[in-house]
């Protein structure tokens, strides 16, 4: 079995699907589906159980995922080490306001327990900049969410929140048990400078222009809402002060947390980040 086979299998296992899997891998999906047949005959059973709807493991096919998950790492540590013996390796990290949530502290321990000798620098960036600096070459890796533009960047789902209005707490919304778009029709927004990526905007603006105050950060989110009484979308994971309250909205889809690297540019820290990343928002 080649290491590159095994890549292939997991991006399948993870994505449970050929195509989410073959855009993830970036390439087609023909030559990705015989790889994955011909790793079958390799290990003489059936890891996937094809259908329209996707794919699911079978019992040997669960099996060889967390083999492959360790074997790949195993073979990226291998590299960092070598890597490391050539001088101390660094690895700069792109971080959108999340610090916080309980993945990426998980996510920094499990990646400090597996690569001690790594530097890591964490770039915290502001709203304006879904990428974190990654196009601009500030950053190796982000830790973010989308959507944004994908164009030349592979991007990886760790997970997806479902979204609420921030409001204040005395808003006469407040009370509800979850809203509708049309619920906030005519309010003011807190939105983003002009030139912010417009998947980006389009997403948080909930697909409509909005009129507010402009906001970079997301204490300046929360602090349009204290001072304005302006509205705007917030993950519902996230916990405002007190004076602020996170309502579901519906209607809406869920907000992807991802982690993404430029194309071509998957070294093996990056990977294994990646991969740690996968394991630790799973939980």
């Amino acid at each position: 079995m080649e290491l590159r086979t095994l890549r292939y299998f997991v991006a399948v296992a993870e994505e449970r699907h050929f195509g989410r899997a073959a855009a993830r891998l970036h390439m087609s999906q023909p030559p990705l589906s015989r790889a994955i047949k011909q790793l079958e005959t390799d290990v003489g059973a059936v890891l996937l159980l094809r259908s329209a709807a996707g794919v699911t493991l079978t019992p040997a096919g669960a099996a060889l995922l967390a083999e492959a998950r360790a074997l790949l790492d195993q073979a990226d540590q291998a590299r960092v080490r070598v890597a490391t013996a050539a001088g101390a390796p660094t690895l700069t990290v792109g971080i959108l306001g999340d610090g916080a949530d309980p993945g990426a502290t998980r996510l920094a321990e499990a990646y400090r327990r597996q690569h001690p000798d790594v530097e890591v620098r964490v770039r915290d960036a502001d709203l304006t900049d879904p990428t974190c600096g990654l196009r601009a070459g500030l950053v190796d890796v982000a830790l973010t969410r989308g959507p944004f533009d994908e164009t030349g960047l592979t991007v990886h789902e760790l997970r997806a929140d479902p979204v609420g209005a921030v409001l204040r707490a005395d808003d006469p919304l407040a009370g509800r048990d979850h809203l509708d778009l049309a619920d906030l029709a005519g309010r003011r927004w807190f939105r983003f400078p002009d030139g912010t990526d417009p998947r980006w905007q389009a997403y948080w603006h909930a697909g409509e222009p909005r009129e507010g105050p402009v906001v970079r950060a997301v204490q300046e989110c929360l602090q349009a809402v204290l001072w304005n009484g302006t509205v705007g979308l917030m993950p519902l994971g996230h916990r405002p002060p007190g004076e602020l309250v996170v309502v579901p909205l519906a209607g809406l889809a869920p907000n992807p947390v991802v982690v993404a690297w430029q194309d071509g540019e998957a070294t093996p820290l990056i990977r294994s980040f990646a991969r740690i990343a996968t394991a630790a928002y799973r939980v």
